[in-house]
């Protein structure tokens, strides 16, 4: 076996990277490579002397503490991006780690990588959060698909229920965990940096640890960009994007299900936390309030609904695609085509945008609406925060405990469950009637001096091939870089 792994997982200019690797070979060689629309070689070096790492039983949940292999010192030059570590043993087995640089000076965007869910996900030593572990640590390597993917398109989970036997064997032959259908750098943000520097954006990058961290991340940054699916964020990761949007920032959630649950890291970020649907188990519960509890953000005891950033919840949408939930037409169904979003395009009411690239799928954030006049308009029986502009709905389905596909922990609570019995007030059949049928919504609104703009998918980086989502993508990017929606 060789397997590795960066700490910290960020760095800028004149900085540096540890590099930690195991194998059981005399010798590895390794090179770095920039990921983008063009892969670019900084650096590589062979004929290094192996060895062995102390593999632990509690890896998931402590991370590896394993002894530094070698050092990356960050060369100035070296432009924004995630870079993967490719490493191979004398013994012909190969591995990967990354990290990620960070630009010294402010860029078109700032795009924050879903490195939090990704850690969720990892199955790497032991338990993740869905096969019945609630702290796990960023200090290991992840599971092989994580961050680099044979055909992503092909190998997609909303795909996953259209796979034949020659998909299936592909997949698993190729050694990928399942989990990494779910989250990860290859599923959508490779994608989505794919095409943006093809279109000429100058992306700056960061990690979920560094939004956490550094509350000025994004200051003189005129975007913050989410994509794919951002499921796991802390009270200071919102802290760090909600001020900057009231300061005048815009947002850009190209994701779904983002910021569902609330998770809390330790103080050297070694330890990510989340009880999710456990709630008597995490130390800072209180029947009555606790902010920080590890659960929904939504739930009435934390009372911070992630919609107030977002626009949308994961309550009222769902999963889209995917067994037991609704294909609708893959896209979404437009409304309002005279909007800002769809400028330039020749999208009218009632059509679907992405349908064939299938961009609604396959978890979805929505809002409870209404018909009102001809125009959907927010109930604002949720919280949908006021002003919120529906462009465009297509049918989700949240799931119900006995209805989720195998592989999950004993003590898993479908969200159908959950939400009913947390927000609805009891789990019953009636109240599950009332979650269970949600749509995706894609749309916008004002929040402080900034801008938001939500897919409500976390799918929608599939359908950047398209003609008309890479113009409405254009759109928004292109008036939020240029601040064209400020109020005069």
């Amino acid at each position: 076996m060789i397997a590795a792994y960066c700490w910290p997982q960020s760095a800028k200019a004149n900085e540096k990277i540890v590099v930690y690797c195991h194998t059981e070979a005399k010798s590895f060689k390794y090179e770095i490579v920039r990921q983008g629309i063009e892969d670019k070689t900084v650096l590589s070096e062979t004929n290094i002397s192996g060895r062995t790492q102390n593999i632990a039983d509690n890896i998931a949940e402590q991370g590896c503490d394993w002894d530094p292999t070698f050092v990356i010192s960050i060369e100035p030059n070296w432009r924004a991006g995630l870079y993967l570590v490719r490493l191979e043993d004398s013994d012909g087995r190969r591995t990967e780690a990354f990290f990620v640089v960070r630009a010294v000076e402010p860029t078109d965007a700032m795009l924050v990588l879903s490195t939090s869910t990704w850690n969720a996900y990892n199955t790497w030593g032991g338990l993740s959060y869905y096969t019945g572990g609630y702290v796990v640590s960023p200090m290991r390597p992840l599971q092989p698909g994580f961050l680099t993917k044979a055909e992503p398109y092909r190998n997609r989970i909303a795909r996953f229920k259209q796979w034949t036997s020659e998909d299936r064997e592909a997949f698993f032959g190729s050694g990928y965990d399942p989990w990494t259908m779910a989250a990860g750098w290859s599923n959508w943000e490779r994608l989505f940096v794919n095409w943006a520097e093809q279109e000429g954006y100058n992306l700056n990058y960061a990690v979920s640890q560094d939004l956490d961290q550094y509350s000025n991340l994004l200051d003189g940054h005129p975007v913050y960009i989410s994509v794919g699916h951002d499921e796991y964020w802390s009270a200071a990761m919102r802290d760090t994007v909600e001020n900057y949007i009231d300061s005048g920032g815009n947002a850009a959630f190209f994701s779904g299900n983002t910021s569902f649950w609330q998770a809390r890291f330790n103080d050297d970020y070694r330890q990510m936390t989340s009880y999710k649907c456990q709630i008597k188990d995490d130390p800072v519960y209180h029947p009555e309030h606790a902010p920080t509890l590890s659960t929904m953000w939504c739930d009435p005891l934390v009372g911070r609904p992630e919609s107030e950033m977002t626009g949308v919840s994961f309550t009222r949408g769902g999963y889209a695609h995917m067994p037991n939930a609704p294909d609708g037409t893959g896209g979404y169904n437009i409304c309002q085509p005279n909007h800002w979003v769809f400028q330039s395009t020749s999208l009218r009411s009632g059509d679907t945008l992405g349908g064939e690239e299938i961009i609604v799928g396959y978890e979805c954030d929505g809002c409870e609406f209404m018909n009102e006049s001809g125009k959907l308009v927010p109930t604002y029986e949720d919280d949908t925060p006021k002003g919120f502009e529906i462009l465009g709905t297509a049918p989700a389905r949240l799931w119900e405990t006995e209805e989720a596909p195998g592989q999950l922990a004993d003590n898993y609570i479908g969200e159908l469950n959950w939400v009913a019995e947390r927000i609805g007030g009891a789990d019953t059949p009636a109240i599950r009637e009332r979650f269970a049928s949600g749509n995706a919504v894609m749309g916008t609104f004002r929040r402080g001096a900034g801008e938001v703009f939500t897919s409500g998918c976390t799918d929608w980086a599939y359908g950047l091939t398209n003609e008309m989502v890479s113009r409405v993508t254009n759109n928004i990017l292109t008036r939020f870089i240029k601040g064209e929606g400020k109020p005069s």
